[in-house]
């Protein structure tokens, strides 16, 4: 007859099997395992960053369609964006930023036990980004899926990976916003083409026991807004056809007044709510990383918080746009800049698409 050992080779074996632990020393081992993952937390043990090589100014839209540098710069605050090379697809940007992270976190990318991809911008319709990146980065079988929350993805990311890590599921994840939207970017449209620009922006996630980490997250949408700010066709509702393409409609719709009224009061919204819930001042907070929309925006937020525009880290007059990527990507550039420190308190604040809208805090 085959031996106990023989008939468990290859299965999980349960930490009481073939065991004559009495049921009240059962019941003591799973408390003690059940207070050791309510103790845990989540801490970004590294970022990382890539942005495309091509670089596409102001002044070169001007050539393209009927805009000025200075209607740009005055409106959003943006000077260039970086533009994705015709071969590099989403989920390449996130390779990139993927690798970058893992090597910041001193990690073996074989310790992660989950990927996930934010972006509004896929590879394809499926297999998602998640899937494509984790086959780039040699890591099958470990699962792998995508987030849909437009500009708020990276937030709604960092929620998911912070439960599977309180649970005790995963110990490592790595989390990545990628965006290729020069591809889903009408070129003719002025008032949306000068806005948004290419990149990804990546952070390893873990579990900690330290109180450092994660402080708070909070999550918003409501649908009803959904024809504000969208990509009409390429879906299930409105497949691609020849009369689609004639109309534009793959490409990304929106009305700006809307958006921004809304962005601005939602914002502001949910940084209250998470500062109030948390007992936690605005003067507490050492760094800002909003979504890096538009300038305006940012500017009466730290107006709304009473603090000085030199607290909030901005890039976007470099990159744009880029949804899902922007926040990672302000977090890899701040923490190079050195502005973050051990201690400090970040807020983040984003809002997109959905209508989705974020906030988190976390101690550095």
């Amino acid at each position: 007859m085959p031996s106990a050992a023989e008939n468990t080779k290859g299965k999980q074996v349960s930490p009481f099997h073939e065991c004559n632990t009495s049921p009240l020393i059962q019941l003591a081992f799973s408390s003690l395992i059940s207070a050791s993952v309510k103790n845990i937390s989540t801490r970004i043990a590294g970022v990382g960053a890539y942005t495309p090589s091509r670089v596409l100014t102001n002044q070169e839209m001007e050539k393209m369609v009927d805009t000025t540098h200075e209607w740009i710069t005055t409106r959003t605050g943006i000077q260039e964006r970086r533009i994705a090379a015709p071969d590099e697809a989403t989920s390449d940007l996130a390779l990139h930023a993927a690798r970058a992270a893992i090597s910041d976190a001193g990690i073996d990318p074989r310790q992660i036990g989950l990927i996930l991809v934010a972006t509004a911008s896929p590879d394809m319709l499926f297999p998602s980004t998640a899937c494509m990146l984790q086959q780039k980065l040699g890591l099958a079988p470990v699962p792998a899926f995508d987030i849909s929350a437009a500009c708020s993805g990276f937030l709604y990311g960092l929620q998911i990976a912070h439960q599977f890590i309180c649970n005790g599921t995963h110990s490592h994840i790595l989390l990545v916003s990628a965006e290729k939207l020069s591809a889903i970017t009408n070129w003719k449209d002025r008032s949306t083409c000068v806005l948004f620009g290419d990149g990804a922006g990546a952070v390893v996630l873990e579990a900690t026991h330290n109180s450092r980490g994660v402080i708070d997250i909070l999550l918003r949408a409501d649908g009803s807004y959904h024809e504000i700010l969208r990509v009409p066709a390429g879906g299930s509702a409105m497949p691609v056809t020849p009369d689609v393409i004639q109309q534009n409609l793959q490409f990304i719709q929106m009305s700006g007044k809307e958006v921004f009224k809304l962005a601005v009061t939602a914002m502001q919204d949910i940084v209250e709510e998470i500062l109030e819930k948390n007992q936690i001042s605005p003067q507490e907070i050492a760094c800002v990383i909003p979504h890096q929309a538009n300038t305006r925006i940012i500017s009466a937020l730290a107006d709304r918080l009473g603090l000085p525009m030199d607290r909030f880290f901005l890039n976007l007059h470099r990159y744009g746009n880029m949804s899902a990527a922007s926040i990672p990507v302000a977090l890899a550039e701040a923490k190079a800049e050195a502005r973050l420190h051990p201690g400090d308190k970040i807020l983040f604040a984003a809002f997109g698409g959905g209508l989705t809208w974020a906030s988190a805090i976390i101690e550095w």
